[in-house]
């Protein structure tokens, strides 16, 4: 598995967009997360963005909350979720980047928390309650044990902040398309185009273009509009969710495939 950077600069080499789906471990259960993990890896994932469940996820619209309660409810916890990637990381060549919340994090303790999630294989980290201005501690541990800690940039955010996260951010750079939580939408607001250059115009690292985005079309627009990455997570965590588990699996290798095939 390669970090997360170096993933970024072979697709730029190829002049591909990268494609990073992200679920919720433990939901419909670990087994099936695992069996996900590797799916995705084999229809076209990039980096896959593995959600820690969490019991309140401000950032997350009602798809990924529902995701993250049923997880919990079935007993999913920080630690299975390390032992999960330990297992599977071997076999994945794409890099994993764990989403989570920070209070687990402060839970276990920064430093602890950075080293076991390191350990296990785990090569990036968003935390999106993590404000820039107390990062700085953070993000000098993390690239220390070698975890690419990305920061968020929404439509809201003014220019000097985004030049200063945009400087911080470490792996590629996450930009939320919409004002507001995660979650499906017919339409990508023509705003993130010029999100984009924004970007572009202050900064070299990959841009990730997430929320919102469900459809091929969808992702096809956010690729020629400059982006290097599209980040898919309703759609997904939703596909999933369907019993059997088994419709659910095969459900998200025809979802990442199509969204593949759009980005080609």
């Amino acid at each position: 598995m390669t970090s997360v950077s170096r993933t970024f600069a072979q697709l730029k080499a190829e002049s591909k967009c990268a494609l990073i789906p992200f679920i919720t471990a433990g939901d419909p259960d670990l087994n099936t997360t695992k069996k996900a993990l590797k799916i995705l890896a084999e229809n076209g994932a990039d980096l896959i963005e593995l959600g820690v469940p969490y019991s309140d996820p401000l950032a997350d619209g009602p798809v990924i909350q529902a995701a993250a309660n049923r997880a919990l409810k079935r007993g999913t916890r920080l630690q299975q979720v390390l032992d999960l990637v330990a297992e599977v990381h071997k076999d994945i060549k794409c890099p994993i980047v764990l989403f989570s919340y920070y209070n687990p994090i402060f839970h276990r303790g920064v430093e602890n928390f950075l080293e076991a999630i390191a350990q296990v294989g785990v090569k990036g980290l968003v935390v999106p309650d993590l404000p820039l201005e107390e990062a700085e501690d953070f993000l000098c541990l993390s690239e220390k044990k070698g975890i690419e800690v990305t920061l968020l940039v929404a439509p809201t955010t003014p220019a000097e902040r985004i030049k200063q996260i945009a400087l911080k951010s470490q792996g590629f750079i996450y930009l939320v398309s919409v004002t507001g939580v995660t979650g499906m939408r017919e339409e990508v607001q023509e705003r993130v185009r010029d999100l984009i250059r924004q970007l572009k115009s202050v900064t070299e690292k990959p841009v990730g273009v997430g929320f919102g985005i469900s459809q091929p079309a969808q992702a096809r627009k956010i690729k020629e509009w400059g982006a290097d990455a599209v980040i898919v997570g309703s759609a997904f965590v939703k596909s999933l969710a369907q019993e059997p588990p088994e419709k659910g699996l095969a459900a998200i290798a025809d979802l990442c495939s199509s969204l593949k095939r759009a980005l080609l």
